[in-house]
């Protein structure tokens, strides 16, 4: 007997609604680890990333050693101003949000990470009703996972899964700085 879980099998048709969401440390992580996953089925996966433009380790992974991962920016490397972002940071969260759309109606992909949309809706980046209608709309077979602080309640609401990644203790309180490969 095959063990190997095959896509478009009757009980995996209905994609999920997966919400990584808390103040702590590692949901862009967990996401990664989620798609990590879904490549080694075989499955195509797309993330979007609001709010981000360095050249995150994933970025270049993804690039380098995982044809059936892409990993897109729509943000610069630089922080956002919560109660006044730039003009280019709302429009490249736009820009991204639009993309989500076309990638999402494309129905091309089996799993769709939107990374940190949850902070571009919380900093009035993106519209919630858009991002809203975009899970409503989604294609059944489409796994959604959402990203970041501050996950809306009308989201979680209509979420499949939801966990919070709750910080206890951080080392940057110590004085430790980030680093390639720990924080980017």
């Amino acid at each position: 007997m095959n063990d190997h879980i095959e896509k478009g099998t009757e009980k995996h048709d209905r994609g999920l609604v997966m919400v990584l969401t808390g103040d702590g440390k590692g949901k862009t992580t967990s996401a990664l680890g989620q798609a990590l996953r879904a490549v080694g089925h075989g499955f195509k996966v797309y993330m979007i990333q609001f709010m981000k433009g360095r050249k995150y380790g994933e970025v270049i992974a993804a690039e380098k050693h995982l044809p059936d991962l892409t990993v897109e920016q729509f943000g610069l490397d630089s922080f956002v101003m919560r109660d006044n972002p730039a003009p280019v940071d709302i429009e490249l969260a736009q820009e991204g949000l639009e993309r989500a759309q076309e990638i999402i109606a494309s129905d091309a992909y089996d799993m769709v990470i939107l990374d940190e949309i949850n902070v571009a809706l919380d900093f009035k980046l993106v519209s919630l009703d858009e991002v809203l209608e975009l899970i409503k709309n989604k294609p059944v077979r489409l796994t959604l996972i959402l990203t970041g602080r501050y996950a809306p309640l009308e989201i979680v609401e209509i979420a499949d899964m939801v966990s919070e990644v709750k910080e206890i203790k951080h080392h940057y309180a110590s004085g430790i700085k980030d680093r390639p490969g720990i924080e980017f």
